[in-house]
């Protein structure tokens, strides 16, 4: 398949490019950066602005087929990429009728009674950002949408397993969240989901086989 990764360098992105083409996929990897080059046949960079229009955000989309939004700004424009440019994506995403829409978010980002929680009580200003962008996609887009919620991100091999539907923040390794986010690629029954998930005990297959 087809896939748009915007959001290509980060933390996240980068392993995420490396994984789908791992995986067989073809990956255009987005990011504001111009000039970059891959030594993978599989990969190619493309400019993805996410301050530019939808429209303009779109034409670089070319031919894909589903896209990734992995894309932060690390707290310094939240409203602006976080929030706004997420949904500027998706809006593109329909304009070019690109139907499968994964995104990463925050844990619980859709529970404000639960944003006292643990580490999240100091990222308040990003839940808020990451609530309504998530709420865009599920209320205002006709898109295949994913979205994936882990807690905090850590360096450090993935375990291969993890818990969902978690009931307290936990801490993710990216690589768990990379294996994830690919998985829910390819498995139809995580369409129309939203997955919170920390590292944990059950194969991520099995755990998102039985959402």
């Amino acid at each position: 398949m087809k896939v748009l990764v915007v959001g290509a360098n980060g933390r996240v992105g980068s392993h995420l490019v490396d994984k789908l083409v791992e995986n067989g996929h073809f990956v255009y990897a987005g990011t504001r950066r111009d000039n970059l080059t891959s030594s993978s046949n599989n990969v190619r960079y493309v400019h993805i602005d996410l301050l530019a229009s939808p429209e303009a955000i779109a034409e670089n989309m070319y031919d894909a087929e589903a896209i990734f939004f992995v894309a932060g700004s690390k707290g310094k424009d939240l409203l602006k990429i976080d929030l706004n440019g997420a949904v500027k994506v998706m809006r593109a995403a329909e304009h070019k009728k690109i139907k499968r829409f994964i995104m990463l978010s925050s844990v619980f980002a859709l529970n404000q009674d639960k944003w006292n929680q643990s580490f999240l009580k100091d990222l308040t200003n990003y839940n808020i950002a990451k609530h309504f962008a998530d709420h865009w996609l599920i209320n205002n887009t006709k898109l295949d949408y994913t979205i994936l919620q882990p807690g905090v991100l850590k360096e450090e091999p993935g375990s291969g397993k993890i818990d969902v539907n978690i009931d307290y923040p936990g801490e993710n390794s990216i690589e768990n969240v990379v294996d994830t986010l690919v998985q829910s690629l390819q498995d139809p029954n995580t369409i129309e989901k939203v997955i919170t998930m920390s590292d944990g005990k059950t194969p991520i297959s099995d755990a998102l086989r039985n959402l």
